[in-house]
């Protein structure tokens, strides 16, 4: 099939590199609402520009709102739409089911994708957005090339985005409450400080247990089935964009993966590459416990140390004022430096050429190296020359107005009439003797809009006296026109919502968690009287829980709770069944609640990161009731990356727990069918606000 190749742009110069070096569609933030709040993004005429240059050239944009937005936050929608209609862009990337309705309404015929942090990872989840309006799901990491196949086999109108190259989290995207919860900051509103990079204690020793390799599927994206190849960066330097859209389209187009390209990629950014679960969703070679990072390219090992440098044979040319990193043993990061003086068989060169032995001076300030340790090009001026680009001239292209006109010509005035603008110019106005040539006269005036944001996309002439017009007067008429038009506004204002009725007193919610291993002796023990049974997060077993679901209906369970969008599929053919909105369905304003109760839940949690603040007035324009988590022990991740040490021929099986520390905190992590899910041994604690349904209080993790 033939693939789009998707780029990022944290920046207008990294989508000018993204074009330029081959990219089929861009995909980029702007100043607000993206997941990526370290980039520079994009403002609204930054936007308009780089769409315009885009469709002039057949690529397409796509803008990444796909934060969680708050009650305070969404009335910035308005316009941010606005803007993204005036842009004329391709999709939306969201998350927020806020954003999901809003989009619906406001934007119809903006495309909506289903952003990664939507954790999409079955085909059941797929099917449900597709039936909400998505034509585009981004698929979580995760899933293997097989999982990818039944999904896209089973839904052939939905297409589907998959990352091929970039950072992966440890985390299922979207499952991730470690920054929120902990740091005050969230992945979920583009605040990550990556605290699953940091060094963990405890169980597995000190080391960086959950610091992931980079992906890097190079070849093998030519297996994937589906249309959209995703490379992560929008962080990344313009440098990094375009050499690495330069090498998947490379590979794309038919030659065969270049090793001097892949060479250039890891002298600019990366960390040791992998193919994640792609062709083995049991590989377990794709943590960097060691280091964390930027390391660059392999080009050799310390085979000696003297007084103020170090020898080594060369595994690719070096030069001076190139950057170095060496890996040393016991330190976090590696130990890097830019090279100020090179020695070739003992004689002092500017450049050394692979396969020699050649000796770097070292700086006064260094750790203590170690013969065999691995040194790495982390930087080379070479590369960093290689990719220039085109870009248009600052202005050069932006997205006109339409507009339909129509020119009227009488005796002594000529009228132009657009939208709810009307302008004359007087004069007399002879017989023509060439009435066609009069028309094709007026065409070609008012085919002249340059310098304003207008184009003529409909022109209607009426000559019916047959009249002759000079160019003059028509140029006169059509710049009176653009000069004096008042297009009609596009609204985008945000709709009322029915709002439900607010409760006088919170009753507390008893929960039951399911799993595969459900068991129905387990079950036999439950008073099913208000007891909602709740949903795994994530589910690569549909059909081993779809059993588990069947044993717990006929045994009498009608009330769910549901933590992804799979859940509501599943639950389809049940009658009779009531439905809530788990915490991981990051409910922040009152059209989320809208949303969900267009699909049928009978009550939302609010987003376990929201504020107080943020709850008070979502409670008051909630279209759901809501139930709040007052105490828990929520997840703070959910991976499929496997914490144990064996491998899984000689793995035990069961459930395995690992007790480990960071920064004075303690954490329990467990490994159970194939899943790791981490928690704060410290409870999760909010007062409760009024106005609530009902509440959560779990004084013991399940």
């Amino acid at each position: 099939m033939k693939h789009e190749l998707l780029a990022p742009a944290g920046n207008i110069e990294a989508g000018y590199a993204a074009l330029y070096y081959g990219a089929d569609a861009v995909y980029l933030g702007l100043n607000k609402f993206s997941a990526r709040v370290g980039a520079d993004n994009f403002n609204f005429e930054e936007l308009n520009e780089f769409t315009a240059y885009a469709h002039s050239l057949k690529r397409k944009v796509f803008v990444a709102l796909n934060t969680i937005l708050t009650e305070e936050e969404i009335k910035d929608l308005p316009e941010m739409f606005a803007a993204i209609a005036k842009a004329k862009v391709d999709a939306l990337i969201i998350q927020d089911l806020g954003v999901l309705y809003l989009a619906k309404k406001l934007l119809p015929e903006v495309e909506l994708h289903a952003s990664t942090q939507m954790a999409i990872h079955n085909v059941e989840g797929a099917k449900f957005l597709q039936s909400l309006g998505f034509k585009r799901v981004v698929l979580a990491r995760e899933l293997s090339l097989p999982e990818i196949k039944e999904i896209a086999e089973t839904l052939p109108d939905l297409d589907l985005e998959v990352f091929v190259h970039g950072a992966l989290c440890y985390s299922y995207s979207g499952q991730c409450m470690f920054s929120a919860l902990e740091y005050g900051k969230s992945a979920n509103r583009g605040r990550c400080v990556y605290p699953c990079r940091s060094l963990f204690d405890g169980d597995c020793a000190k080391t960086h247990l959950f610091s992931m390799k980079d992906l890097a599927l190079e070849e093998d994206v030519l297996k994937l089935p589906a249309l959209s190849l995703k490379i992560e960066g929008r962080k990344k330097s313009p440098l990094y964009v375009a050499a690495v859209t330069n090498y998947y389209r490379h590979i794309l187009d038919g030659k065969k993966k270049d090793l001097k390209e892949a060479e250039d990629i890891k002298q600019i950014f990366s960390r040791p590459w992998c193919h994640f679960h792609l062709n083995n969703n049991k590989a377990k070679d794709i943590v960097d416990e060691n280091f964390v990072g930027h390391r660059g390219l392999l080009i050799g090992k310390i085979e000696h140390i003297g007084k103020h440098k170090i020898g080594f044979k060369t595994a690719h040319t070096i030069a001076k004022h190139d950057g170095i990193q060496i890996d040393v043993r016991g330190d976090e990061k590696p130990f890097g430096f830019g090279i100020k003086e090179l020695a070739v068989n003992g004689k002092r060169q500017i450049e050394a050429q692979k396969g020699c032995y050649v000796e770097l001076e070292l700086p006064d300030m260094r750790p203590r190296l170690t013969v065999g340790e691995p040194i790495y090009l982390s930087s080379a001026s070479e590369v960093k020359g290689k990719y220039a680009y085109a870009k248009p001239k600052s202005g050069e292209y932006k997205n006109l107005m339409p507009l339909e006109v129509t020119v009227e010509i009488g005796a002594s005035e000529i009228w132009a009439l657009s939208e709810a603008t009307a302008v004359s110019v007087k004069g007399e106005f002879t017989i023509a003797k060439d009435p066609e040539k009069v028309v094709d006269t007026v065409r070609k005036a008012f085919a002249k809009t340059g310098g304003t944001d207008y184009e003529i996309k409909h022109l209607t002439v009426h000559n019916p006296e047959k009249r002759f017009v000079p160019v003059s007067c028509l140029n006169e008429l059509r710049r009176t026109l653009l000069e004096n038009i008042v297009p009609e506004k596009r609204g985008f204002d945000l709709p009322e919502i029915k709002v439900v009725e607010k409760t006088i007193k919170a009753h507390q919610i008893k929960l039951f968690a399911v799993d595969l291993a459900t068991t129905q002796e387990q079950i036999s023990k439950v008073d099913f009287s208000g007891v909602w049974f709740v949903l795994p997060q994530i589910c690569r077993n549909i059909k081993r829980l779809a059993k588990v679901l069947d044993m717990i209906y006929q045994a009498g369970a009608r009330l769910f709770v549901v933590h992804n969008y799979y859940g509501f599929e599943l639950l389809k053919k049940y009658k009779d069944i009531r439905v809530g909105a788990g915490s991981f369905l990051y409910v922040m304003n009152r059209y989320a609640t809208e949303s969900l109760k267009s699909f049928g839940a009978e009550w939302a949690t609010p987003a376990l990161e929201s504020s107080p603040e943020n709850m008070k007035i979502l409670v008051e324009n909630s279209a759901l009731h809501l139930v709040q988590t007052i105490c828990d022990f929520p997840p703070l991740f959910t991976s499929a990356v496997c914490i144990r040490r064996n491998d899984c021929k000689h793995c035990e099986g069961g459930t395995k727990v690992y007790n480990l520390m960071k920064d004075g905190r303690e954490f329990t992590a467990i490994s159970k069918d194939c899943q790791v899910q981490m928690f704060d041994n410290k409870p999760y604690e909010r007062d409760l606000i009024d106005g609530m349904w009902g509440f959560v209080k779990e004084t013991k993790r399940n």
